[in-house]
C-alpha cells in the first residue's frame, strides 16, 4: 500500500517562506504527474500547482510567481517552495501523485495523505 507523507507547514508571517514535502512510502515504478493542493476552510479542495514527468508546471493563477513546485523521482518527493505568502494561503495542503507500481502496470492515482496545515498571520 503506497502512503503519502506531507510535511512542512506551520505558522509564518505574510511575506513569509515555507517549503512543503511530500514523500510517498511503499513499491513504485515509476511517477506521472505530482500535484500539489489545498483546501481553506469552508472551500472545496483546489489545485495550486502540478508537475508532470517530463518537467512541465502548471500553477494556479493566485501563486504564479510565489509558489515553485519541483520533483525527485529518486526520492519518491515532491516539493512546494512558498514565498511572499499571503494570509489568502491559509489552508491544509496535501499532495497527490500518478503512479505505476511496477514495469506494465497501469498509472493509478494514490489515496490522499493527511495534509499539513500552513496559517499566514501576523
Amino acid at each position: 500500500q503506497v502512503q503519502l507523507v506531507e510535511s512542512g507547514g506551520g505558522l509564518v508571517q505574510p511575506g513569509g517562506s515555507l517549503r512543503l514535502s511530500c514523500v510517498a512510502s511503499g513499491s513504485i515504478f515509476s511517477i506521472n504527474t505530482m500535484g500539489w493542493y489545498r483546501q481553506a476552510p469552508g472551500k472545496q479542495r483546489e489545485l495550486v500547482a502540478e508537475i508532470a514527468s517530463g518537467g512541465s508546471t502548471n500553477y494556479a493563477d493566485s501563486v504564479k510567481g510565489r509558489f515553485t513546485i519541483f520533483r525527485d523521482d529518486a526520492k519518491k518527493t515532491v516539493y512546494l517552495e512558498m514565498n511572499s505568502l499571503k494570509p489568502e494561503d491559509t489552508a491544509v495542503y496535501s499532495c497527490n501523485m500518478k503512479v505505476r507500481p511496477y514495469r506494465g502496470s497501469t498509472y493509478y492515482t494514490l489515496n490522499w495523505g493527511q495534509g499539513t496545515q500552513v496559517t499566514v498571520s501576523s
